[in-house]
């Protein structure tokens, strides 16, 4: 039976949102401790677990049909390698960041300085558009540490905190680009394979969809029934039921977890009562 093969990083916070997804996608992955390759129980599926840095070459050779990985990566390595899909989770920024002592005017401040970095591709592409030339340092590692040593005047790395920088008397002073994991594609995957592919879409959209949403449900004085559902949106429209109770109605329906809150105070405004949410595990649209 054809297999899809995918990669995920094999260490750290992004190799465990990855088998997270795909365990929320309902793939049970068959691994071992230190095992590079492993099958899926219950899908045609293959995972290589791989150094960040490598996978976009194996997606490029068709070693692996898909990948997921971080935007940054492929910003760096891959941009003639598609997306598929974004994910929406391990999101981080990769920044300039100079000395904490350092007055910053603006970019132009990085004329002729050096600057140490892990992505000497995203460096050099941003300067080039700002008009600005800079020496770039190629350190794989701790990048942190080159202005406290003297290498560097300044560095561009990863930023999702902030405290790695603070802890190094850092600041951070341009974003270069936002960055969270995406699912991309290898150029040469296969037509069976792609069809694969079509269904994992389908499983990690409806996953996404739910991690995004929160079920409602209240109950409503039928006076105030039409404020009331005019602040819901709801997949389609709110449901509406009458309770045993005459006069009253139990509405339900989905709230986006950006707008959550905002629309309860409104809610609560309107006179809704006995207000319980739910989270949602899977929405099927």
């Amino acid at each position: 039976m054809t297999k899809i093969r995918i990669a995920i990083q094999k260490s750290g916070r992004l190799n465990e949102d990855s088998l997270a997804i795909l365990k929320d996608c309902g793939i049970s992955i068959d691994n071992g401790k230190d095992q590079l390759r492993a099958n899926a129980r219950n899908f045609p599926l293959e995972v290589f677990y791989l150094r960040n840095g490598d996978i976009p070459q194996y997606l490029r050779d068709g070693v692996v049909d898909i990948a997921i990985i971080g935007e940054n990566v492929l910003v760096e390595k891959g941009e003639d390698i598609s997306v598929a899909e974004k994910l929406g989770f391990s999101k981080c920024k990769v920044s300039l960041a100079v000395p904490k002592a350092v007055k910053y005017l603006g970019i132009t401040d990085f004329q002729g300085k050096r600057i140490a970095t892990s992505y000497p591709n995203t460096v050099r592409q941003y300067l080039q558009e700002k008009g600005v030339d800079a020496d770039i340092h190629i350190i794989n590692g701790s990048v942190e540490i080159a202005p406290n040593i003297g290498l560097a005047d300044a560095i561009c790395d990863i930023v999702s905190s902030g405290s790695t920088l603070f802890k190094n008397n850092l600041k951070e002073v341009e974003v270069m680009l936002t960055s969270e994991a995406v699912l991309a594609v290898s150029p040469k995957i296969s037509d069976e394979r792609r069809d694969i592919l079509k269904k994992i879409q389908f499983r990690i959209q409806s996953v996404l969809r739910a991690r995004q949403s929160k079920y409602v449900l209240l109950n409503a004085p039928n006076k105030k029934l039409e404020a009331i559902l005019a602040l819901l949106p709801g997949m389609r429209s709110p449901t509406v039921l009458p309770l045993a109770e005459e006069g009253w109605s139990s509405v339900h329906t989905v709230i986006q977890k950006d707008t959550f809150w905002e629309v309860i105070d409104e809610l609560k405004s309107a006179g809704a009562e006995g207000i319980l949410v739910c989270p949602i595990e899977k929405m099927v649209l």
